[in-house]
């Protein structure tokens, strides 16, 4: 088995709903993507799949859909505020923990053709949370 795996860094802020810790106050990260990427055999380049190929189809999405915006669940209240001021954000319909956004990552990666098995994607240096569909 081969497999390939294309970082991505991001900064992101969110909060979260229904917790009682630090986290359900705004606040933000300079997180880490990793997607990874598995075959039995290389294809006819000798590779699993091209990083360039991985960097066009998730690097741009994440760089215009999550980079740089609150993450926040569609319930929260500073949604409609937000959109009133015109601020950036993406609107998630789970909790914008860790894990959830490595599966919305994940699954745009799936939606594009890539035969991702797992992102990892770490929040600070020390914490991460994979999703493998």
């Amino acid at each position: 088995m081969f497999r390939v795996t294309k970082q991505i860094e991001l900064c992101y802020g969110h909060r979260l709903l229904n917790y009682d810790g630090k986290c359900r106050h705004l606040h933000g990260h300079n997180g880490r993507v990793e997607v990874h990427i598995e075959a039995d055999k290389l294809d006819a380049r000798g590779m699993v799949h091209d990083f360039a190929e991985i960097k066009e189809t998730i690097k741009n999405w994440i760089d215009e859909t999550l980079d740089h915006r609150m993450l926040l669940h569609k319930d929260d209240p500073l949604v409609p505020m937000l959109q009133q001021r015109g601020e950036a954000f993406y609107v998630m319909d789970e909790n914008p923990t860790a894990e959830n956004i490595a599966k919305l990552i994940f699954n745009h990666a799936r939606s594009k053709g890539l035969p991702v098995v797992e992102v990892q994607l770490w929040e600070t240096p020390m914490s991460s949370a994979c999703y493998r569909g």
